[in-house]
């Protein structure tokens, strides 16, 4: 640990010396590393990396703006608020490596055809965001992140916006997430509950660490293109996709249908009651987190919040307020007819109109 905390001291403080009073040599290459996606939540999308080397002046560090602190105060309300502070580092060319190989997660390496001016503008830039107040940044999932960081970062260098998404832009953010969740199943429920209806606008912003990847590829300066070489750094291994019943949309479905089964009106007032809670949840976390990704939740017409208040109304407010929760799993109904998370939400559908059909028998009176 001494070792490791003392390796660091010395990089901080060769990058700091060398940015402060030296320039890049002719022979210095600026890279971009896209990293693999692992088994953590937040590897789940991969990442990106810059690497700046330069034989001449020893110099071999990698730029990271996805680094965040799991001890930060209240890390996951402010993650949930959308406030919480990304910030970048720098280590060496071995120890990130390292760090990649022992998670056998794959490590692809792009060399960019720049200028010696351009690659020493870049250089500037990336220590002006680590030695100054500009090393932290407020994380945004789509609008802010290690990638989006730099390609504001290339961008900026040349002076226009050449870096720009060429993979599909006709899919919804929603859709194009969908695929990365293949090994996280109730993550994958979460977080398509959770998200609004800007996820299911057109993915048409470079976020992704592999998206910057292809557009690196297609990307040209003066006729010539970005990219002068391509090398797998470390080859990963493909993540574990087998099938298991207990992380599965077959489970939930049961257990639903266990619930269901029962017919039980206490056991349906109580499924209903926390979908309320849920519902009311969805309808607040907008008010109070700055993630746009969050806002005007459909999915609150499901998870109505009205269901708390159903067992304390009586007569004519009941069979109003019943017939405005019919309504809005209709209207959710036909909404998710064209989402790619039907079929995750499909049994909560189907539970949900039972339920409340055989709990406000005011209905068929």
């Amino acid at each position: 640990m001494f070792k490791k905390l003392l390796c660091l001291f010395f990089l901080f403080v060769s990058v700091l010396s060398f940015s402060q009073n030296s320039t890049l040599s002719e022979n210095s290459k600026v890279s971009i590393f896209t990293c693999g996606r692992g088994n953590e939540l937040y590897t789940t999308f991969g990442h990106t990396a810059i690497r700046i080397k330069d034989v001449a002046t020893n110099l071999d560090v990698v730029y990271n703006y996805g680094a965040f602190d799991f001890n930060t105060d209240n890390f996951y309300l402010k993650f949930v608020k959308g406030d919480l502070q990304y910030f970048i580092n720098a280590t060496s060319y071995e120890e990130f490596i390292y760090e990649y190989q022992i998670e056998k997660r794959e490590v692809i390496e792009q060399t960019l055809n720049f200028s010696l001016p351009q690659k020493q503008e870049l250089f500037e830039l990336l220590n002006t965001s680590l030695f100054s107040e500009e090393r932290s940044y407020t994380y945004k999932f789509i609008d802010r992140n290690c990638t989006t960081m730099v390609v504001e970062k290339i961008n900026k260098m040349l002076g226009e916006n050449l870096i720009q998404k060429i993979d599909d832009k006709s899919i919804t953010y929603r859709e194009l997430l969908y695929p990365y969740f293949e090994n996280h199943f109730y993550y994958k429920l979460g977080i398509n509950i959770i998200f609004g209806a800007k996820t299911d606008t057109k993915a048409e912003k470079l976020f992704l660490p592999s998206e910057l990847m292809h557009s690196l590829n297609k990307a040209q300066i003066s006729g010539k293109s970005v990219v002068t070489k391509t090398e797998t750094i470390v080859v990963g291994e493909e993540l574990e996709s087998g099938f298991s019943f207990i992380n599965s949309i077959y489970f939930v479905a049961l257990l639903l249908l266990i619930l269901v089964i029962t017919n039980n009106k206490k056991v349906f007032t109580t499924y209903l009651f926390l979908t309320g809670l849920l519902g009311l949840f969805l309808s607040l976390v907008g008010l109070y987190s700055l993630h746009k990704e969050v806002l005007w939740n459909y999915n609150a017409l499901l998870f109505n919040p009205l269901f708390l208040i159903l067992p304390f109304l009586r007569g004519k407010a009941l069979k109003i307020a019943s017939l405005l929760c019919i309504g809005c799993i209709i209207i959710y109904a036909i909404l998710m007819i064209t989402k790619p998370h039907l079929w995750l939400i499909s049994p909560f559908i189907l539970t949900t109109l039972f339920m409340f059909w055989k709990t406000q028998k005011v209905l068929i009176k």
